[in-house]
């Protein structure tokens, strides 16, 4: 099993094996992930933001200003009605519109 000791600045070089396994390279970054108490998982992070082009389908249909206000409206209505501890009626969302 490939070890690693750390240094006194904390940082630590990652075994050849792992690198090669990971696809690692210099520069990238790696993401650590608390699986248990005192154990963790590391991925490397390579993807970039352009990997999730295309990930949320497209609408069939392209809505007005005046329809995307009316929806931020409605879900601020909602948001604060539930926060006060309220159901929110269709009839209400109409009187607060």
């Amino acid at each position: 099993m490939p070890t690693a000791t750390m240094t006194s600045k904390g940082q630590i070089t990652i075994p050849i094996e792992l690198r090669k396994v990971l696809g690692l390279d210099s520069g990238d970054k790696i993401d650590f992930y608390e699986v248990a108490k005192g154990e963790f998982r590391m991925s490397p992070r390579t993807a970039s933001i352009r990997d999730l082009e295309g990930i949320i389908p497209k609408l069939d249909y392209v809505p007005t200003l005046e329809q995307l206000d009316e929806d931020i409206l409605d879900a601020a209505v909602e948001d604060y009605m539930t926060g006060m501890g309220n159901a929110v009626s269709d009839s209400e969302k109409e009187e607060a519109a």
